[in-house]
């Protein structure tokens, strides 16, 4: 099976879908939103699922994770890694989205 021959040569300066995307989140300045929504939605997999089944709500705001958690010793735990946790979700996310995590 031979590769099919494309109706127009590709030009230099074009970009493939993902830079396109990249260039396009950008434009809209979606990008981190589009970061903080990862990290909520991988949260059971980033955290693992002992630290997901007992958190009960998240949400970001002015670069701060909210976490509600059902369990005081965990949330106690948790608080003397904060920067191990703001580390290990920011390099999930790829960039720098959160300045801090707030246990509650």
């Amino acid at each position: 099976m031979h590769k099919p021959e494309r109706d127009f040569p590709r030009k230099k300066d074009s970009l493939s879908i993902g830079e396109a995307l990249e260039r396009w989140m950008d434009q809209l300045r979606v990008r981190n939103k589009y970061k903080e929504t990862y990290i909520i939605q991988h949260w059971e997999r980033i955290m693992g699922l002992p630290i997901s089944k007992r958190t009960t709500n998240l949400y970001i705001r002015n670069k701060r994770l909210y976490v509600h958690l059902s369990s005081g010793p965990l949330k106690q735990e948790l608080n003397q890694s904060k920067a191990k946790v703001i580390e290990l979700l920011n390099r999930e996310a790829g960039d720098k989205v959160l300045d801090d995590v707030i246990f509650l």
